[in-house]
Formats: structure tokens, C-alpha cells, sequence
């Protein structure tokens, strides 16, 4: 299987607000550059749309070793994911997205890593400023609440 190497962070104007994820998915010297937002959301469900995105664009079984400043992603994906399915997500926050990346990594092997945000990570901060071009887009364009 192919190894991959997703980086990707959230972010969000007011929590609820405008938000933007920025995501960066390499395999060996290869890098796609993916970031979008909402006009009204949180950081933790732009956290887990960044990887979300990252995981779709992959067409075939990979290992895939997530990198992410979301503590709640991370555990998440390691640990609590598990239990939550066992309890059919009830009182677990954002189970759209996460039944939607359960649906998206089902063929592939994904493992979370935990960096420290803004700490110099470079990938970390380059997905953190695509993440906060969005979000400040949405607000700009008018979307965010008020």
C-alpha cells in the first residue's frame, strides 16, 4: 500500500463562525494543496473536514499517517471512535462528519499524530494559513454571522 502523509488544520472566526480548513496531502515528492470553509461552523468540525477532504481524493488503499494540532481529532481517530460507534454516537458532537470519515477511511489504514500548533511545524502552518484565508473569505464575503 501506498504511504501517505496528511497534514491539515481548522479554523474558525468566533467558534461559531466563518471557518476554513487547509489540508496537505503528499505521497513521496507529490503534494495537493486542498482548502475550503463554511460560512457558520466550529474549529473542530473544520479540523475533521480538512482530513475528511484529504482522505476522498485518495483512489486506492493507503497507509495514511494524519498529522494534526486537534487533540479532539487526534484521540478521536485513535481511541474514542471506537466507543462511539459502539453507542450509535449519542452525546458525541459532529457524528455527520464523523460517519462521514468512518465511510471515507474504511479502505485505508490511518493513524493520528498530535503536533503542537503554531510551533514552527511547517506544514502545521502552512495548512493553518489556508485554513484562516478561508474562514477570513467567508467573513469578508458577508457569509459569518454578526
Amino acid at each position: 500500500m501506498k504511504k501517505i502523509t496528511l497534514f491539515s488544520d481548522g479554523s474558525s472566526l468566533g467558534n461559531p463562525g466563518p471557518g476554513g480548513y487547509g489540508t496537505i496531502v503528499r505521497y513521496k515528492d507529490h503534494e495537493k494543496l486542498l482548502s475550503d470553509g463554511e460560512p457558520y461552523t466550529t474549529n473542530n468540525r473544520m479540523e475533521l473536514r480538512g482530513v475528511i477532504e484529504g482522505i476522498k481524493i485518495l483512489k486506492e488503499p493507503c497507509n495514511i499517517d494524519v498529522y494534526s494540532d486537534s487533540s479532539y481529532v487526534v484521540n478521536a481517530i485513535n481511541t474514542w471512535l471506537d466507543g462511539w460507534v459502539k453507542k450509535n454516537f449519542k452525546k458525541v458532537k459532529n457524528p455527520d462528519l464523523w460517519q462521514e470519515y468512518l465511510e471515507v477511511s474504511r479502505m485505508h489504514n490511518v493513524k493520528a499524530f498530535w503536533v503542537k500548533g503554531h510551533d514552527g511545524h511547517e506544514e502545521n502552518e502552512r495548512c493553518d494559513k489556508m485554513a484562516r484565508q478561508k474562514a477570513e473569505q467567508f467573513k469578508k464575503d458577508g457569509h459569518g454571522a454578526s
